[in-house]
C-alpha cells in the first residue's frame, strides 16, 4: 500500500504539491481562527447558583436555602450530579452537566427550574446564576492608582463607571469588584431612649422606609402651562435622616435623632486587598466568557480601559497587576523559537552529512505543513492553543524531523547504490 502511494505521488507531483499548498493555506486560516490561551481549561461543565442571605448562620442557610435548592435542581436532563455548599450568609449550588452539553442550554434549564423553586425559599431570598465563565476565566486583574481619593470614593468610581464600561466589551462575562469601603448610612438605636418614648425598632425602620421614596401626582394645567406634581423624598444626607419623625407625642414629633445616632460609615468587611505592602487598593477582575479567545478579549479590554481612563479624575489611572496576555505571548514566542531552531538544526544535519540541499529543503517544508494540519485538527476537536497543546506540537515536530532525516538518508543511500550499479552496468556495456 505504501509503495503504491509513493509511486502515485512521484507520478503526480503537481497534484501532491497543490494539495500540500491547499493544506498550508487552510492551516493558516485555522491558526488565526483557533482561540489562544495560556492555561488549558480542564474545569467541569457546570452552572453555579449563588444565593445571599446575609446575617444567617451556615446551619440555617443549609436547612432553608441549600437543601431546598439541591433537592429541586436534581433530575435536570443530562446532569451528572449536584453539589451544595453553605457558609455564613451565602449558599453555592454547583450543577455538573455532561461534557458535551452546551453551557447556555444548561443555564436555561437551571433558570427554568429556579422559577419554580423561589416560592419555597424564605422571603427576600433570591437565587442567582453565576457568570458564564470557567474556573480559568480570570484573564486580567487591575487596581486603581488614585492617590487623591479615599477608599470610599474609589469603589464608587469602580462600580458606577469602570464596571459598566468594561462589561460592554465583547467576550467579557463579568467584572468582579474588590477592595475599599461600601458607603452607607448607619442608624445606631439607643434602646434606653426607645423604652423612654415607647417605641420599637420596627417602628424606626418603618419610618425611615416610608420617608425614603418618591410619589407621583398628576398633571396640573394653569394659564395654558402644564405642571407635573410629584414629591421627592429620597434621603441624601445625614441631616435628612435625623429629622425624620417617628412618632408624635402631644403634638411634638419624636425624630430619629432623638432615639438614635446617624452617621456615614462603611459596610463591615471580612478582609482587605493590599498591593505590594503599600496600602489598600480598589480594583476589579475581568472574567472571560466561556469559549472566547483569551488573547483577543484581553486586547479589547485594554483598549476599552484606555478609552475609559479619559474620564477619570485628575491623577487616577489603571494599574494592571495580572495580565495573562504576557504568558500567552511568551507561549507563542516559545513555539516560534522552537520551530526556527529545529529548522536550522535539521538543515545543518542534512547538509553536513548528506551534502544535499534539496533533501534539507524537503524536510523543512514538512514542518509548516504539519503544524498547519495540527491546527486544523485542534479546531475540529475544539482545543485552544495553550501551553499544553503547543508543547505537544513542539515535541511532535521533533519526531517528524527525525522521520524526515531518516527517510531522506535512506532514500539518498538507495539512490546512491542504484547510481553505482547503473555506472557499473554502463562500464560493462562499454567493455
Amino acid at each position: 500500500m505504501v509503495h503504491h502511494i509513493i509511486s502515485w505521488s512521484l507520478r503526480n507531483r503537481f497534484i501532491v504539491l497543490s494539495l500540500a499548498l491547499a493544506l498550508l493555506i487552510w492551516g493558516g486560516f485555522a491558526v488565526k481562527k483557533n482561540p489562544i490561551d495560556a492555561i488549558p481549561d480542564l474545569s467541569e461543565n457546570q452552572v453555579i447558583v449563588f444565593t445571599e442571605w446575609m446575617g444567617r448562620g451556615p446551619q440555617l442557610i443549609e436547612e432553608q436555602v441549600t437543601y431546598p435548592l439541591v433537592t429541586n435542581l436534581q433530575g435536570l436532563p443530562k446532569t451528572k450530579y449536584v453539589r451544595g455548599t453553605s457558609m455564613f450568609g451565602m449558599s453555592f449550588i454547583y450543577i455538573i452537566f455532561d461534557d458535551d452539553v452546551d453551557v447556555y442550554w444548561a443555564r436555561s434549564r437551571v433558570l427554568e427550574r429556579l422559577s419554580t423553586v423561589t416560592g419555597t425559599l424564605p422571603e427576600g431570598v433570591t437565587p442567582q446564576l453565576g457568570p458564564d465563565g470557567t474556573g480559568v476565566g480570570h484573564v486580567l486583574w487591575y487596581t486603581l492608582d488614585a492617590p487623591g481619593m479615599d477608599l470610599g470614593e474609589q469603589p464608587a468610581l469602580q462600580d458606577w463607571y469602570i464596571k459598566f464600561a468594561l462589561q460592554n466589551v465583547e467576550g467579557v462575562s463579568e467584572i468582579a469588584s474588590f477592595g475599599g469601603f461600601q458607603k452607607q448610612y448607619q442608624i445606631t438605636v439607643d434602646l434606653n431612649k426607645l423604652l423612654y418614648y415607647g417605641l420599637t425598632v420596627p417602628q424606626v425602620i418603618g419610618a425611615v422606609r416610608a420617608n425614603n421614596n418618591e410619589s407621583g401626582g398628576r398633571k396640573f394645567e394653569m394659564s395654558d402651562i402644564g405642571y407635573i406634581i410629584r414629591t421627592t423624598g429620597y434621603l441624601q444626607s445625614i441631616e435628612e435622616i435625623s429629622s425624620i419623625p417617628v412618632l408624635n407625642q402631644n403634638s411634638i414629633p419624636v425624630r430619629v435623632s432623638d432615639v438614635a445616632t446617624v452617621q456615614m460609615t462603611g459596610e463591615a468587611r471580612l478582609g482587605i486587598f493590599d498591593q505590594d505592602g503599600e496600602g489598600e487598593r480598589v480594583g476589579g477582575i475581568v472574567v472571560m466568557r466561556y469559549g472566547e479567545n483569551a488573547a483577543e478579549v484581553i486586547e479589547k479590554v485594554k483598549a476599552k480601559m484606555l478609552e475609559t481612563s479619559k474620564g477619570f479624575p485628575k491623577g487616577v489611572k489603571f494599574d494592571i497587576v495580572y495580565d495573562r496576555g504576557k504568558l500567552i505571548q511568551e507561549s507563542i514566542d516559545s513555539i516560534k523559537h522552537t520551530l526556527v531552531e529545529e529548522m536550522i538544526v535539521v538543515s545543518l544535519v542534512v547538509l553536513i552529512f548528506l551534502f544535499h540541499w534539496r533533501s534539507a529543503l524537503s524536510i523543512i517544508i514538512q514542518i509548516p505543513i504539519t503544524i498547519a494540519a495540527s491546527f486544523i485538527l485542534l479546531n475540529a476537536f475544539g482545543i485552544s492553543s495553550n501551553i499544553m497543546s503547543l508543547t505537544g506540537i513542539a515535541l511532535a515536530i521533533g519526531v517528524i524531523v527525525d522521520n524526515g532525516i531518516i527517510m531522506s538518508e535512506n532514500a539518498y543511500k538507495h539512490l546512491s547504490q542504484r547510481y553505482e550499479e547503473w555506472q557499473e552496468e554502463q562500464k560493462k556495456t562499454i567493455i
